[in-house]
């Protein structure tokens, strides 16, 4: 009876392992799903990077399919592929859309549609102009299969793609090929672990997206200061457009500085991640030249040149010259100053720097951490940022993988790519329609213009 008992305990054991196993390989297995046309593609891309449609398994065998998702995985990228018939539930002026908007997730979207290539992708992710490059190099020449072109897509984008692979995925490396073997022993580690590889993975996001917070918070302080302290230069301009002496090009300086400063509220308002506070500093630049050029035409002086603002802090405004500056330990270089800064190092007195709170109390913006890359970016961009920064806390964190991974250097896309984003993307990164196939450059492909990649 006691042996009985044991071997019909075996094998309900059994039996729950092997429907788990079940639901595993229908997950491994995204195309068997409910969903039909665009839906049937995101709910596959939600779980996996790559799709083939039933109508399309002969372009992309399940082998070659599975090592293509494995390629991406182990890169841990947001890279979505999917392989579909040209029929009509996927126009191709609205497919690529449709896919993003219906997975929902930031990232690189390449499409076979029939014979057709086209790719789209979140700027933050990839810029336009590297989309379509790259997908015009992989439909320049002849005619090739989706295997060949798909991978050679794949090869270019993933080491120029920011951002991580979605959690949904589960860990890097976990490919859509899973042999038998180690279907067992995953249904195994379900089983006793509750899903714990699924379970770190989200631990994972969710700490980068708590990083992510806790920069823009501490972006949002300094940011906030400089907004305040340029709205009290406009109000201590004391420039009325209908002055007597006020010329149209007053005007337009005066309005320039005033659409400025609604600018860099309305972005920073909007921010949620680092790197976008570039756009708020680049507009207080802006704004902060207009009022020279203003404050010049009503003084009857030459115009200003358009110059980067003061190092030690752009609050000074634009710079009027550049000049020599080692931080302490570290080696000189040229930095541009204003005119007061550039008195005090002639006299051999420090330059008044911007200060930022740290955990050790004020610190120069420059010695304050990673946080204030983006920061900087805005003010020093055009590639000077580096050569002003080499020798100091935050150029040596710039010049780092993680700092380029989550901050983007300062001036790219830190935390680009796999968060779930919904359909808040621009469309224009998506336009689609030029799924033109090899044999060259197609010149439009299907018809309509696509601002995302695909071709001219």
């Amino acid at each position: 009876m006691r042996t009985r008992l044991i071997s019909v305990r075996g094998g309900a054991f059994l039996s729950g392992l092997l429907l788990a196993l079940s639901t595993t390989a229908l997950v491994a297995a995204p195309q068997a799903s409910a969903a039909t046309g665009v839906a049937a593609v995101a709910e596959a891309l939600k779980e996996g990077p790559v799709y083939v449609d039933p109508r399309a398994a002969a372009q992309l065998p399940q082998a070659e399919a599975d090592a293509l998702a494995r390629k991406i995985k182990d890169a841990d990228k947001p890279v979505f592929v999917a392989v579909l018939p040209a029929t009509a539930e996927f126009p191709p002026d609205k497919v690529l859309r449709a896919v993003r908007a219906e997975t929902g997730i930031t990232g690189l979207y390449a499409i076979r549609l029939g014979d057709g290539f086209d790719a789209g992708a979140d700027r933050r992710v990839m810029p336009t102009d590297a989309v379509r490059n790259l997908s015009e190099a992989v439909k320049t020449g002849g005619p090739v299969d989706a295997g060949t072109q798909l991978n050679n897509f794949v090869d270019q984008a993933l080491t120029q793609t920011k951002g991580s692979a979605p959690a949904s995925w589960g860990t890097p490396g976990a490919g859509s090929g899973v042999p038998v073997g180690g279907l067992i022993t995953l249904g195994a580690v379900a089983a006793i672990g509750g899903g714990g590889a699924y379970a770190l993975a989200r631990r994972s996001r969710r700490k980068k997206e708590e990083t992510r917070r806790e920069a823009v918070e501490r972006l949002r302080v300094v940011v906030d200061e400089d907004i305040t302290a340029f709205g009290e230069e406009l109000e201590r301009l004391d420039f009325r457009p209908g002055e007597p002496g006020a010329d149209d090009a007053m005007r337009a300086d005066y309005e320039q500085g005033l659409d400025s400063y609604e600018k860099a509220k309305q972005i920073m308002a909007a921010v949620r991640y680092p790197e976008e506070v570039k756009g708020v500093t680049q507009a207080l630049d802006d704004g902060r030249f207009a009022l020279a050029s203003l404050d010049a035409r009503r003084e009857g002086r030459p115009l200003p040149e358009r110059r980067a603002p003061c190092f030690f802090d752009p609050r000074h405004g634009p710079s009027t010259e550049d000049a020599t500056w080692a931080p302490p330990a570290g080696a000189s270089r040229t930095v541009p100053v204003c005119s007061a800064d550039a008195v005090r190092l002639r006299d051999g007195l420090d330059p008044e720097v911007r200060t930022v709170e740290t955990g050790s109390g004020r610190r120069p913006y420059y010695d304050a951490g990673p946080a204030y890359g983006p920061w900087a970016g805005g003010y020093f961009g055009g590639g000077i940022l580096p050569g002003l920064l080499v020798g100091t806390m935050l150029g040596s964190m710039m010049s780092t993988p993680a700092y380029a991974a989550d901050f983007g250097g300062g001036a790219g896309d830190g935390f680009a790519g796999g968060d779930v984003s919904g359909a808040d993307f621009n469309p224009s990164d998506f336009g689609g329609g030029d799924f033109g196939g090899g044999g060259g450059f197609d010149g439009g492909g299907f018809g309509g213009g696509f601002d995302g990649g695909g071709g001219f």
